[in-house]
């Protein structure tokens, strides 16, 4: 039996020694709200280091933590971890480890990556939030955007950015929505489950990579002889899966996933480039009938200091959208999203304007975070 224990106080800070539990107990501090949403996402664990906590953004470390020894991050990390992870890690300093935790106190849910760098241990965890908001809540610059989303019975919906950018809480909303409000069956494909869904008016069914299939292609492979309606799969990471899913929104499903990439046009350029050169007429055409909505999307940090705010580029697909992305002119898909207000289209400049004025996000902010930052700087 491992004694390793989440509640043993081993790290030294703030005048006291804390176990992992202790270190984990910011995340549920309610004075670090935000409308219910806690300003720390992150904690970050190396040795040679302090303690780092991400807040609002910024890497902040720890009052009075002292650089974590690797003994010291053993007791913290492995007390999550079980005994194969260990292994796993102690046996070959190449693998790293991707895995959720729970904590029961407070039920909160964390995502965790377990690695070694050159200075040995290391270790980042990211707190999913308790509740997911509602579809609503999200901030689009139209609104008519989830609705159609919501609305749809097919084609592929992309949501892309940075790691951290809120992703996997966005798509949340629209599969929570559609759960409450549709008779659908709901398969998700995550690596890990982030987000617990109780069936409401849709049945739902969430697979984790490494527990319930072994990779994203055969768990689609298998979601499409389970009569869904909906398939979300975490994450489009190889030629593979993007063939999948394309085929899977061409034959009738609704597809949601996500993508590293930092914009819209990007995110066409990423999926036409994981195959070969010579299927790239085959792939662009086949991404012009099948996206309905390709979406980017950043964290801001507020102007009151109170926390972060998404911020949204949005490109619907329509026939002039499809022709761009079919003939490859991927380069004048910016400007259809400038012109295309008035059908729920936007450019990412177009929103941080709007928070500019609104007086939710900073000129220098928004600036920091522009696709084309002279847009801004105009800004009076």
């Amino acid at each position: 039996m491992s004694s390793f224990d989440p509640n043993k106080k081993v790290y030294p800070a703030q005048g006291g020694t804390f176990s992992m539990i202790d270190l984990l107990r910011s995340f549920a501090d309610p004075e670090l709200e935000v409308e219910g949403i806690s300003r720390i996402s992150d904690l970050h664990m190396k040795v040679g280091e302090p303690v780092r906590y991400r807040f609002d953004g910024d890497l902040e470390t720890i009052e009075g933590g002292v650089p974590l020894s690797e003994e010291v991050l053993k007791e913290l990390v492995f007390a999550l971890l079980n005994e194969d992870q260990r292994k796993a890690l102690i046996d070959n300093p190449r693998n790293d480890i991707d895995t959720g935790y729970f904590w029961e106190e407070p039920g909160i849910n964390f995502r965790l990556n377990v690695f070694h760098d050159r200075d040995g241990l290391a270790c980042v965890m990211r707190m999913l939030p308790k509740h997911i908001p509602e579809i609503d809540e999200l901030g689009f610059m139209n609104p008519q955007v989830w609705q159609d989303i919501a609305a749809l019975k097919q084609g592929l919906v992309l949501v892309t950015g940075v790691t951290g950018s809120g992703k996997s809480t966005t798509i949340a909303s629209i599969i929570d929505h559609i759960n409450k409000s549709q008779k659908a069956r709901i398969i998700t494909l995550e690596d890990p489950i982030e987000y617990i869904f109780r069936s409401e008016q849709s049945l739902i069914s969430q697979r984790e990579l490494g527990k319930h299939l072994t990779d994203f292609p055969n768990g689609l492979r298998s979601a499409l002889r389970e009569n869904p309606d909906i398939i979300y799969v975490g994450e489009i990471r190889d030629a593979t899966t993007a063939q999948l899913a394309l085929t899977a929104a061409e034959t009738g499903h609704l597809v949601l996933t996500t993508l590293h990439t930092k914009d819209v046009k990007g995110t066409f350029s990423r999926i036409i480039d994981m195959f070969p050169a010579e299927r790239s007429n085959e792939i662009a055409a086949q991404l012009s009938f099948s996206v309905a909505y390709s979406i980017s999307q950043k964290l801001l940090a507020r102007k009151s200091g109170a926390g972060r705010i998404p911020v949204f580029e949005v490109l619907k697909n329509n026939l002039g959208v499809a022709n761009l992305v079919r003939t490859g002119k991927l380069h004048q898909i910016y400007s259809k999203m400038e012109t295309g207000l008035n059908d729920g289209m936007n450019t990412l400049e177009q929103h941080l304007i709007q928070l500019v004025e609104d007086g939710v996000v900073s000129k220098e902010e928004a600036v920091a975070h522009a696709n084309d930052a002279n847009i801004i700087s105009r800004l009076e």
